[in-house]
């Protein structure tokens, strides 16, 4: 749906973006990571056209975007702002208004969305009245009333307590299942993994990873294995001895857990012939890494290098 192709911009010497390609799939949820400063919020503001690339352009279902194209856009921004003396109500209908709805429709599709989300009773209430979680709950809504096609959401969650957070991860999730695309900005990593189904990655004005979470996942996995089993820890690590590192080994209630590395060219089989001669083995699990921790191995690399998974599901 969302493409980009080598966008560059520049603030005098200073170069915010440099050579940004990547593609945002039709109905999927779009992570779009980065420390601060790595760039994030000038992209969003090139794909919605608050200013444009100096090199570069964005194209929609294969075609350069356009004014039009951002009229079927929703775009939650990290700097929040409601006008503090317009009653809740009177302001929504009024930022549904400028979306291209009808007063009868805005209104209508405005209290199914305030009854829904049990905040009904804010209508008639001024926006300076609002709790900072409440005036998000209303900013959201504004956002995906007119049932946009690409949804761009920089931080949703600041803010929200753990309860409205999980309500909007689950419209989120609702939206997406409904053939909506979703660009989601967030320094959160729990909610890259709950929620996203590829991410493109920035540091330092270069994009360094692009693709499938899952994939890319597989793809930073260090052939970790975690152990548990009862038996003899040094019987354990003597027939552990010439297929994998041993890096820790941990008792607990009488049962140990152990974290063996494999060699590359070794498989999890090969090692479990080798251990229940020793031990009794009571469970395996492979440690895939976190995003968050894919994050910080990729940011505090000296110099960034693309990496790019598959971007199939």
């Amino acid at each position: 749906m969302l493409q980009l192709e080598g966008i560059v911009k520049r603030y005098g010497d200073y170069t915010a973006l440099d050579g940004i390609s990547m593609e945002v799939p039709t109905g999927k949820v779009f992570g779009l990571l980065g420390p601060n400063g790595a760039g994030k919020t000038t992209l969003i503001r090139i794909i919605t056209r608050i200013t444009g690339p100096d090199e570069g352009r964005v194209l929609i279902d294969g075609r350069p975007m356009t004014q039009e194209d951002v009229a079927m856009m929703g775009y939650l921004p990290e700097e929040r702002g409601l006008y503090k003396k317009m009653k809740v109500g009177e302001q929504a209908l009024y930022l549904a208004r400028l979306k291209g709805l009808s007063k009868a429709d805005a209104t209508k599709r405005l209290r199914d969305w305030f009854e829904r989300w049990e905040i009904m009773g804010w209508w008639n209430k001024k926006v300076e009245e609002l709790s900072k979680g409440m005036a998000q709950k209303v900013q959201f809504i504004t956002t995906v009333l007119h049932e946009p096609k690409l949804i761009i959401l920089d931080e949703p969650f600041s803010g929200f307590d753990p309860i409205n957070a999980e309500l909007v991860r689950s419209e989120i999730l609702r939206l997406r299942d409904a053939g909506t695309t979703v660009m989601l900005s967030t320094h959160g990593m729990a909610s890259v993994e709950e929620l996203c189904d590829t991410i493109g990655l920035i540091d330092r004005s270069h994009l360094v990873l692009h693709g499938n979470v899952r994939e890319i996942r597989r793809r930073y996995a260090t052939n970790t294995y975690r152990v548990e089993y009862i038996g003899n820890r040094v019987a354990l690590a003597n027939a552990l001895s010439f297929t994998g590192e041993l890096i820790e080994d941990k008792e607990h209630d009488g049962q140990n857990t152990a974290r063996i590395r494999l060699p590359k060219d070794s498989s999890v089989n090969q090692v479990l012939r080798q251990l229940l001669g020793a031990v009794e083995i009571r469970g395996v699990h492979e440690e895939i890494p976190s995003m968050n921790d894919i994050f910080i191995r990729v940011v505090s690399e000296k110099e960034p290098q693309s990496v790019v998974a598959g971007m199939t599901e």
